[in-house]
């Protein structure tokens, strides 16, 4: 009899785990670094990250949120025959065992419609959406206004 409670508790703990996606346990990126400038007086500002794809699978960024910012999303500067243009991006593929840098000059996430300055030091809040579903929560700290 105690085979047959074994075996019923496998199967129960092994539906389980078929459930949940694979990374439930640990996220497929790992976010380093994060920051956002000083914004005296704007109503939007740029933050900087680095995303760090552990896993063996390629990650898809879907989108952003931020709870001091009406809308946040990713968007790329180019430099095209010398001039600096910024564009949205809609989603980030970040390949299996790769890092992708949002720096300024390069990828960046905008986050507009501030509701509230932001000062140095602060923690500014910002959920990464994957697709599958999942999300990646991190708290980008405010740098003054003059970082690099």
């Amino acid at each position: 009899m105690k085979s047959i409670e074994a075996l019923a508790a496998l199967t129960l703990l092994a539906s389980q785990a078929v459930a949940q996606p694979l990374w439930a346990q640990a996220p497929p990126l790992v976010a380093q670094n994060a920051w956002v400038r000083a914004t005296p007086g704007a109503d939007m500002a740029a933050a900087y990250l680095t995303l760090r794809n552990v896993s063996s699978n390629p990650v898809t960024v879907t989108g952003l949120q931020s709870p001091i910012a009406g809308h946040a999303m990713i968007h790329e500067t180019t430099v095209q025959n010398g001039q600096t243009r910024m564009r949205p991006h809609e989603q980030l593929v970040v390949a299996p065992g790769t890092t992708v840098k949002f720096e300024p000059g390069g990828l960046h996430v905008m986050l507009h419609d501030l509701k509230q300055p932001l000062t140095v030091g602060q923690a500014v809040p910002l959920v990464i959406t994957l697709a599958g579903g999942g999300t990646l929560q991190v708290n980008a700290v405010v740098r003054p206004l003059s970082a690099e």
